[in-house]
């Protein structure tokens, strides 16, 4: 058989297998290995790795600003800063207003045991409580319907001058603003990692067509149209975005996991990570890798084609 034969041969084996529906025919236009195939399975599972983390990033933030929220919005507390002789008097006169206010539905006064307790954060533990300058301490819990802190107020000053009463509301502001900012961010920080693997793959498609140029030009000879050339391409790199996204968001979970709890860490990560059913949000990862592969390679690939004739 003549080398001219052995070409056509090929080349009708080529149309056969991208005519039928049989998706491993119209993925041999497609180099199989390379540098497009080893760029798109790295970026998409580099960026995998890195969305897990966004992803743990907005959902720690959420619970810690509903958790801030909640906590501070019910911790209203009433300090007594009097001289010696007459903080006795002044805590029986504060209880006394404090069970006759409407909204508040226990008062409780903290025993040196419990003042200790927080303070030793700042001064250690066994601390000497009588020894110091602390004020007394009085929890209030609010009824459903609350309380008017600005009445309760006047009051206090009024019957106990070295009464301080503590709603936490300007503690809690900026804790809760600043807990809801980090959650903005991770989740810009999803859609700018979709977008960088988006311009990636983009990049990796355009290069493998630039690549096979010729077996385009000569694709279209024998007939190929360019939705039927771009399916192969398509085809491709949406399956290597789902693997390496597939393995990057598998590491990605392995590190998570690996992470110290929050007790171990002091809370000093604020409870980093998954929680529960949270566990499954990191498994969307794969099947929307796959989707920004599908839209980037089909837009690069028809784009392409359009323009080279």
């Amino acid at each position: 058989m003549k080398k001219a034969d052995l070409k056509s041969l090929d080349l009708a084996a080529l149309w056969r297998g991208l005519t039928r529906p049989d998706p491993a025919g119209t993925d041999r236009v497609v180099p199989p290995t390379g540098f497009t195939a080893q760029l798109t399975v790295f970026s998409a599972a580099a960026m995998a790795f890195l969305a897990v983390f966004a992803l743990a990033l907005a959902l720690a933030t959420g619970r810690l600003a509903e958790r801030w929220s909640t906590e501070l919005a019910q911790t209203v507390t009433v300090r007594i800063s009097a001289p010696d002789d007459q903080i006795d008097e002044q805590t029986v006169t504060v209880m006394e207003a404090l069970k006759t206010t409407p909204g508040i539905a226990e008062a409780r006064l903290l025993p040196d045991d419990e003042v200790e307790r927080l303070l030793e954060p700042w001064f250690g533990p066994d601390v000497p409580v009588e020894a110091l300058p602390v004020p007394r301490l009085i929890e209030i819990t609010e009824a459903a319907d609350g309380f008017d802190a600005a009445a309760l107020r006047l009051r206090l000053q009024g019957e106990a001058p070295g009464a301080v009463l503590d709603d936490h509301t300007r503690w809690r502001q900026p804790l809760v603003s600043a807990a809801n900012r980090l959650r903005v961010l991770g989740l810009v920080s999803l859609l700018l990692i979709g977008a960088a693997s988006g311009a990636m793959i983009t990049l990796a498609a355009k290069a493998a067509l630039a690549a096979n140029g010729q077996v385009i030009r000569v694709l279209r000879l024998i007939g190929a149209r360019d939705i039927t050339i771009a399916t192969a391409f398509v085809r491709r790199f949406t399956r290597r975005a789902a693997m390496g996204a597939a393995g990057g968001t598998a590491l990605g979970m392995g590190a998570i996991w690996a992470l110290p709890s929050m007790d171990q860490a002091g809370s000093f990560l604020t409870g980093l990570g998954f929680q529960g059913w949270g566990w499954l949000w990191p498994l969307l990862i794969p099947p929307v890798a796959a989707a920004i592969g599908f839209v980037a390679t089909r837009w690069a690939a028809l784009k392409m084609l359009r323009e080279v004739r």
